[in-house]
């Protein structure tokens, strides 16, 4: 007894050890370079679109849109979680993701089925003889049959492990998508006001050409100007008319564009001439090595590493053997009324190992891809990082020098407006002609809708800039495994442990 209970001993702690060793390696984010300050953000500028965060306010919130003030697009923005199909495809392959790890943990329990049938036959004449009766045979049975796959090797831990990371990266791209789809939209929504802008000063500029064009007819019947200022005047005045006709077109696509980020047919979004705001707001900088934990591409991209770590241990285990126990037992048959009896019973036990012995280099082709995808994915991972910091660098950069050249195209509308002041007094006493004017009128006009375009570029980087720091997403929305495993509930499209 004392011997029996020796050996038990030892094959509890054998099947302890088995199951304790996981040949995937040891998991660890691979380190990535981070400068320890941005170089194109020095302080104390305002005005600028920018700061640098202090302790506590050292990210942006949920509803980042709100920051401008701005009513309507804060009203667009709400509808893109509800009814973009690019989101709600993105939600969707996270259900779809969450499902297969439900599926990968399942091997971790035994299989049990059963498969009751029941038979009738007759015998030939020839053997008739063997079976009593008329050789006609009933035949009834209810087998059991339970299959288990010990996971000594972690195999099944390491597919779990695989999935579950992989339903976090979708769960990441999900998020992803909707950074994405709110900041093209705020992009779309300033160009769109900043084309009304635009058709604001071509509206004004034309007052102006239609009064010269009063003026010039008023001179050229008294003989005192040329029937060629006439001309020039009209033509300037025609010209704009087309230009401002011209931005119709830009405005009905950047407001179908909207349309559909928001899940609508354009033929159903009809957004009023507005006023173009392009004041950015202070947006908070904080020091790179946070970039990191702030955008979740690089979250789903460091996700799919650990994925890609535990396919390692994955392929690893391909070189141990496989034990399945299996056991079956049931009831059989050929009359019903004895089927319940002792002599009906039937069962069978027994385990089974099996290992490959030769496989012609497969698994060591699968243990160098596994690695090689490891490898490829930290390489990804690192130059997305890489990314990442350049294009806060380079929105940061945009709002600095942007601002400052809005400050001087300002200068040069002053210049150019007393430009045209002094032709225009210059015209009406007779001293200079009236293509003076037009090329004062033209700078004037050149350098304000420069200057619009300035702004609008300025505004677009300051979203870029929200893009770029991730929106105020945080890694803590990631689904752990026991949100993965717990049982899916429909969310109607709706995306799961979202921020916003």
């Amino acid at each position: 007894m004392i011997v029996n209970n020796k050996l038990l001993s030892v094959a509890a702690l054998g099947v302890l050890l088995l199951c304790a060793c996981n040949p995937a390696p040891k998991y660890a984010r691979p380190p990535a370079p981070a400068p320890i300050a941005y170089k194109e953000a020095p302080a104390g500028k305002e005005g600028t679109g920018w700061k640098l965060a202090q302790p506590g306010d050292d990210k942006l919130r949920g509803k980042w849109w709100e920051i401008y003030n701005d009513p309507q697009l804060n009203a667009l923005e709400m509808q893109v979680a509800i009814s973009n199909q690019s989101v709600k495809m993105a939600e969707a392959n996270f259900r779809a993701a969450r499902a297969l790890v439900v599926s990968a943990r399942s091997a971790l329990f035994p299989t049990i089925g059963a498969s009751p049938s029941y038979s009738n036959s007759r015998v030939s004449g020839t053997t008739g003889h063997l079976v009593s009766g008329n050789g006609t045979i009933n035949e009834y049975a209810l087998p059991f049959d339970v299959s288990y796959t010990p996971d000594f090797w972690h195999r099944i831990r390491n597919t779990i492990d695989e999935e579950a990371f992989s339903a976090q990266s979708s769960a990441a791209d999900v998020a992803t998508a909707l950074l994405t789809t709110h900041s093209e939209l705020a992009t779309y929504y300033f160009e769109l006001r900043a084309t009304d802008m635009q058709r604001k000063i071509l509206d004004d500029t034309m007052v102006n050409y239609r009064q010269n064009v009063d003026l010039t007819t008023t001179l050229y019947k008294t003989g005192i100007d040329s029937e060629q200022d006439l001309v020039q005047a009209q033509n300037q005045l025609d010209t704009a008319t087309a230009q401002a006709t011209d931005l119709g077109v830009a405005r009905a696509q950047y407001e179908h564009a909207i349309a559909t980020l928001i899940g609508k047919p354009p033929a159903e979004l009809t957004i009023e001439v507005g006023n173009f705001n392009p004041t950015p707001p202070p947006i908070p900088v904080g020091v790179p090595s946070t970039l990191l934990e702030r955008r979740p591409d690089i979250a789903a991209l460091e996700r799919m590493i650990a994925a890609a770590n535990a396919n390692i241990g994955i392929a690893r285990a391909a070189y141990y053997p496989t034990l399945t126990l299996s056991a079956s037992a049931g009831l059989e048959s050929y009359s019903f009324t004895k089927w319940f009896g002792s002599p009906s019973k039937f069962w069978s036990l027994g385990p089974t190992l099996s290992q490959t012995l030769f496989d012609g280099g497969a698994r060591r082709a699968q243990n160098e891809q596994a690695q090689a995808q490891y490898d490829a994915a930290v390489a990804n991972y690192r130059q997305t990082v890489l990314t990442s910091f350049q294009s806060v660098e380079d929105q940061l950069a945009a709002l600095r020098i942007l601002s400052q050249e809005i400050v001087e195209q300002q200068t040069a509308i002053n210049s150019s407006q007393r430009y045209l002041d002094l032709a225009m007094i210059r015209y009406k006493t007779g001293v200079d002609s009236y293509l003076n004017v037009i090329t004062a009128q033209n700078s004037l006009l050149s350098n304000r809708e420069s200057q619009v375009s300035s702004e609008l570029r300025l505004m677009s980087a300051s979203v870029s800039l929200v893009m770029a720091l991730g929106g105020g997403w945080d890694p803590a929305s990631l689904p752990q495994m026991k949100d993965l495993i717990a049982k899916p509930v429909k969310t109607g499209g709706a995306v799961p442990n979202s921020t916003n």
